[in-house]
């Protein structure tokens, strides 16, 4: 059941607070840590209530919602897209969202810098990662990870500034630290620009700060548990 606008603002404090301490242990400063609203089904007028209570950006998971949705939205909060994406989408988000987080295969690299190129813009994106190797997830492997880097960077309208990821759920914090392993080789490769290590969500997000995350995205921990219906 989602919660009322003082509960989200409750939460977005209580998260804030949680995130600045992860941030002091390990070494960085609050500020450092960007706190992302995942807004998957959630309504526009608690997704207000998180702005208005300090949230600076927004995580959207499909486009057609974020469509249906985003007019609704105080205006000047940058949105980044999260979810999976289709390459027949991608033309939707091209100079509407600040980054595009979900670029696990060089087909979807080439459509965004088509799209971006009509634009004349440079669309900024993370590399997603499938750090577990699961089935069920998309994303690239860390072994193949060097050479899409390579292939992408040769677009001139995409920028390529970090990595993406979703860790399997552990009792430990294995592939996080496996996560941060691969970004820190992947930050010395030639011409990388690795601003950002994307990971973390509502059950683990003080931990991955605690593993190199800067960007951490927190859906049911600041709005409640999702509802499908």
């Amino acid at each position: 059941m989602q919660m009322d606008s003082k509960q989200v603002c409750e939460n977005y404090t209580r998260i804030s607070g949680e995130i600045a301490e992860a941030a002091l242990a390990s070494g960085r400063k609050p500020e450092d840590i960007a706190f992302m609203a995942v807004t998957k089904t959630v309504d526009p007028v608690l997704v207000n209530a998180a702005i208005d209570c300090g949230i600076q950006l927004l995580g959207e998971n499909r486009v057609q919602e974020w469509q249906s949705k985003k007019d609704a939205y105080r205006s000047g909060i940058p949105v980044d897209f999260i979810g999976a994406l289709q390459a027949n989408k991608v033309k939707y988000l091209i100079g509407n969202v600040r980054l595009i987080h979900s670029v696990d295969r060089l087909s979807l690299a080439q459509e965004i810098e088509k799209q971006a190129a009509k634009h004349e813009l440079i669309q900024e994106i993370l590399l997603e990662v499938n750090i577990g190797a699961e089935e069920t997830k998309s994303g690239t492997t860390p072994e193949t990870l060097p050479e899409l880097l390579k292939q992408v960077q040769e677009f001139p309208h995409v920028h390529v500034c970090g990595l993406m990821t979703i860790p399997p759920p552990r009792q430990d914090t294995y592939f996080l630290e496996k996560m941060e392993e691969v970004f820190l080789k992947t930050k010395e490769l030639p011409n990388a620009d690795m601003q950002i290590l994307s990971m973390g969500m509502s059950d683990d997000y003080r931990e991955a700060i605690l593993h190199g995350s800067n960007l951490v995205r927190v859906g049911s921990a600041l709005f409640g548990a999702r509802n499908y219906t």
